[in-house]
């Protein structure tokens, strides 16, 4: 997770089934962008807080809070959560990105978090970058068009 409340832009590369989330206050032009790997913390001492979407999206709303964001002003933006690879009979455990996708919706509305755009789900990896000075989140992924949330 990184956070910046003077305008860098904040990037991150090769969400397959990671997802990428871009969380914003306006108001401060606080923003922070996680990369997650996966849905829950099952981690004995939850060490690594941020690998996870529940852990990792709730502390960064935390450090978030303790800068000057108010929770009911922070927006989201997705992206990721893709299936890499395909496993024969597994459903969705085998299907990881899909279970980080539905674990960060989960978190988000848990949290009171309004889901402004997402690019999620598919078979390609992407490279999310956030702007806070637009609040703009670009995705690139390869023989793709750029997106712009």
């Amino acid at each position: 997770m990184k956070m910046t409340q003077t305008g860098n832009e904040l990037i991150t590369y090769a969400l397959g089934s990671c997802c990428g989330i871009c969380l914003f206050d306006p108001n401060v032009r606080l923003a922070a962008l996680i990369h997650i790997m996966l849905p829950l913390n099952m981690e004995a001492g939850r060490k690594n807080t941020m690998k996870y979407a529940d852990t990792g999206i709730r502390e960064t709303l935390k450090q978030m809070e303790a800068k000057g964001g108010r929770r009911a002003r922070i927006v989201a933006k997705v992206a990721g959560g893709a299936k890499m690879f395909a496993v024969a009979g597994s459903g969705s455990l085998g299907n990881i990105g899909q279970r980080n996708i539905e674990s960060v919706h989960k978190v988000l509305r848990a949290e009171g978090i309004r889901l402004l755009a997402e690019d999620v789900g598919g078979s390609v990896a992407r490279t999310l970058s956030f702007d806070p000075a637009t609040g703009k989140a670009t995705i690139k992924s390869y023989g793709k068009p750029d997106i712009v949330l």
